[in-house]
This record gives C-alpha cells, structure tokens and sequence, in this order.
C-alpha cells in the first residue's frame, strides 16, 4: 500500500522571517518519495495578508514532478529544544497531488508565530520536520460482469449437468444449483420431498419445444431472444410465465418482462392478431388485464 516516504527538517531563522511579508516563500530542499520529488512553500509571515497579517506561519507540500494522481500523506510538525515534537502544532493530511484546481497543499494557520517565538526558537532557528509518504494504488480493476455469458455456455455444453429435462423427445441437461437459485418451485421439487428431487430425468408435459428452449435459457442468462424472434417468443413466454399450469415453475422476472412488452401499445395491437394470442387469451385471460393495469399506472 505505502510505496516509500521520507522525513526531513526544515530550519527557518526566526529573526530573518520578520523582515519578511505576507505572500513572501521560503522554500524547503527537495526531497524525494514514491519516485516523486517534493518540496514545502513556507509563507513565514502568513500566504496572504488576509491570513491574520503575520500572525500564523503557512506551510504547503508540493509536487515537483510533472505527473498527475500521486496519492500522499503530508505531516509536519514542530519541534522543541530537545527535538521533540509538540502535538499542538502538528497536523496530518491526505491528498491527491496535485490537487485539482492548486499547485500545492497545506495549512494557511499552521501555527502562531507568538507561539514559536516563546516556546521553539534555538539558537535562533525554528525547526519544522515534515515528511511525506506516497501511497501506492493496489486496486485491481474488476471487469464488468459478464456471468450470464459463462452460464449460458454453461448451458450450452453441459459441463456438470445433474439433471436432465424430455421435453417433445428432445433431452436438456441442466443444473439442480442454477435452477433452484432462480425459482422457488425449482427448488422444492430438485432439493425438497417431491419425487423430482432424486429424478436424473424430468419429462415436462403441456409445453412446447420453442417455449421451453427460451424459457430455460432465460433462467440461465436473464436474456430474450433477438428482435427478430421477440414477439412469437414472448406469446411462447407468456404461457410459461402465467399459470403453467398453476404457475409450474415461478419466474417472476420473466413474467414482468412479458406484461411489460405486451404493456406497449403497438405491441399489444399486433400481437391481438396472432393466433398464438388468441390460445393464449383462452388459456390465460389475465393477459388482457395485466397488460392494461400496467398501462394505466404508467
């Protein structure tokens, strides 16, 4: 996390900053940490004459390299006659150098100079230690989540498949995990008491091909088929999101989905046409409702 850091003095001659003004720097030797160079802006007698006119002395850190988003901790503090550092006159930051919008970073009232003069001038000198440690950024970048891709390879090839569904004599392998976590009706039948739950092979009845095809990818892969095959594959989706029967195997998310395509008022319009539609409607007569109670709260 630290990359490396480093702790320097910094002596002013208190008799020479008097002569000084407000705005005037006294700049520290450069120092170096992280691969950076930096250095302090000491304002002795304040950065601006708006800073209590002298009264408080200023000290900013600086980045001298030309780079950009150096993370650093910048401490300072003052020491007494016996090199120790006093704790009213220390202080601690973090930072992003440069700091947008400024060339440097600090403290405008850093300390009083009434203070230093009574309590941290020897032999005439004033010593401020100040040390800066560059943080380095271990953060890995995590990629966007691409996970219904990998499942629905998963699908695909079968890889740890430990059950299998007949559907129109055609056999789907698929996973007890995949499916419970995403219906709870999966769940009780593959994990509970029912006879499912120790079956290696489930045949489904009153469902077609076309429909359970979509319907179990969407299980896996949260997606619907392309535009092109939108509107049939919903009428499909439909029967196997509303009761099928009573609701065989609940998937919320598809069934929202569904009202919500059939919600929009040209699809509506062109689906009533189909044939598809029309069992549908004498299957499920909700889809008329649904569709239009939705409408009608947006």
């Amino acid at each position: 996390m630290f990359d490396s850091g480093v702790l320097v003095p910094f002596k002013l001659h208190y008799e020479e900053t008097k002569e000084l003004s407000p705005g005037d720097i006294v700049h520290s030797e450069v120092a170096y940490a992280g691969g950076h160079r930096w250095r302090i802006r000491c304002y002795p007698q304040g950065k601006k004459k708006a800073d209590k006119q002298g009264e408080y002395i200023s000290i900013f850190l600086e980045l001298m390299s030309k780079c950009k988003g150096v993370k650093a901790i910048f401490e300072a503090f003052v020491v007494d006659k016996d090199a120790e550092p006093f704790s009213s006159h220390a202080e601690r930051c973090v930072q992003v150098y440069p700091p947008e919008g400024f060339d440097s970073w600090g403290w405008p009232q850093f300390a009083k100079r009434s203070d230093l003069e009574s309590q941290y001038v020897v032999n005439g000198w004033v010593t401020i230690v100040w040390g800066v440690v560059v943080v380095r950024d271990d953060s890995i970048a995590v990629p966007s989540s691409d996970i219904e891709n990998h499942l629905g390879r998963l699908l695909d090839c079968g890889d740890g498949s430990d059950v299998s569904f007949v559907v129109d004599g055609e056999t789907f392998p698929a996973h007890r995990a995949v499916l419970a976590a995403r219906s709870p009706v999966f769940k009780a039948e593959l994990f509970g008491s029912m006879a499912e739950s120790t079956m290696s092979r489930v045949t489904l009845e009153d469902i077609d091909l076309a429909t359970f095809k979509v319907f179990l990818r969407f299980i896996y892969t949260d997606a619907l088929p392309g535009d092109d095959e939108l509107e049939d594959s919903l009428l499909r989706c439909m029967s196997v999101c509303l009761p099928w029967p009573t609701e065989t195997f609940i998937c919320s998310e598809l069934k929202n989905k569904c009202i919500a395509f059939f919600a929009e008022e040209k699809n509506f319009r062109e689906a009533v046409l189909t044939d598809g539609f029309v069992g549908l409607v004498q299957k499920f007569p909700s889809i008329i409702s649904e569709p239009r109670e939705k409408q009608s709260k947006n």
